[in-house]
């Protein structure tokens, strides 16, 4: 997959793909539906599959001290694109410039100046421009009107539930992990580089691994039993684990990370890069009134987490 950063400089090969515009955040099943309307209309077209979307996230960009709210880290998400066929991702600089074209000019100099799109599908709710001004009917009557085909993609529903990375976030935030992948057609997952911890969990005979969440939405503060992947170095490789994502109160710490022990492992991992699935939330962080009191629940969530794990 070929990634293209700005669309005022773009080879001839990376024009003329056939894609879909959004944010992609969490590349949930609503995501994919779209993502397969333009794989169809690219696979007529004889184009390139491709994705559009923006870095930094507009809701980034003009509310920079807001709440972190994304799923997934934009490496994660490039990744995920990738395993689903795309081609071409165009993660266009949301900067000054950009935000301040209208929505006529977007279809102008990004669609057509810029990447010489073929076809783009958007979503029913999908807004563009300056201001959010332009809505997806605006979008196809810019298509016919300067030469790209557009396809509208009905909005995904999921038990009588919308398909969205807001409800996707709600239920993370309710500890309801498997409602969420439901809605994203996989676990969810929080990846990264294993960072140096306290050494605590080692003391207390569960050594764990050490992951910062900076930056991205944190489903609810607890413990999970989790699915590890360990994405490269000599213990790559899939894995059984528990894991607890929050602010330590045992220990009075506040700044939140996420603390893995994998089950029946060996090795040193600093510096790998883990992706931890979420699978069920066992129970709420804890202040526990003495060390063997927390270790013997650590030997409970151990267990737990091995029946459900086991069993899936």
């Amino acid at each position: 997959m070929r990634i293209i950063r700005d669309y005022q400089f773009v080879d001839p090969e990376d024009r003329g793909a056939s894609v879909a515009i959004g944010n992609f955040d969490g590349v949930h099943r609503g995501h994919i539906s779209v993502i397969d309307i333009a794989r169809q209309a690219g696979l007529k077209l004889d184009a390139p599959l491709g994705i559009v979307t923006f870095y930094p996230h507009p809701r980034e960009y003009f509310a920079p001290d807001a709440p972190s709210f994304r799923l997934m880290s934009p490496l994660a998400r490039s990744t995920r694109l990738e395993k689903n066929g795309v081609e071409r991702l165009y993660e266009l600089n949301f900067n000054t410039a950009l935000s301040s074209l209208t929505a006529r000019e977007f279809a102008e100099q990004v669609v057509v100046e810029g990447l010489g799109l073929k076809h783009v599908v958007v979503g029913a709710d999908f807004c563009f421009g300056k201001g959010r001004s332009g809505n997806a009917k605006d979008l196809v009557a810019f298509g016919q009107e300067l030469g790209f085909g557009v396809t509208i993609a009905e909005l995904l529903e999921n038990q009588g539930d919308l398909v969205s990375s807001t409800n996707i976030r709600d239920a993370l935030e309710e500890g309801r992990p498997r409602d969420a992948a439901a809605m994203l057609g996989h676990w969810h997952r929080i990846e990264g580089e294993v960072i140096g911890g306290e050494q605590r969990g080692r003391e207390l005979g569960f050594p764990t691994t050490n992951m910062s969440v900076d930056g991205l939405h944190q489903p609810k503060h607890g413990v999970y039993a989790v699915l590890v992947d360990v994405q490269d170095g000599p213990h790559q490789g899939s894995y059984h684990g528990a894991a607890s994502l929050g602010v330590r109160p045992m220990f009075g710490e506040n700044q939140a990370n996420l603390e893995t022990f994998i089950f029946d492992f060996s090795g040193d991992l600093y510096g790998a890069t883990l992706s931890i699935a979420f699978v069920d939330y066992l129970r709420p962080e804890l202040k526990f009134d003495g060390l063997d009191a927390l270790i013997t629940q650590m030997d409970a969530d151990c267990a737990q987490a091995r029946d459900i794990l086991n069993a899936l």
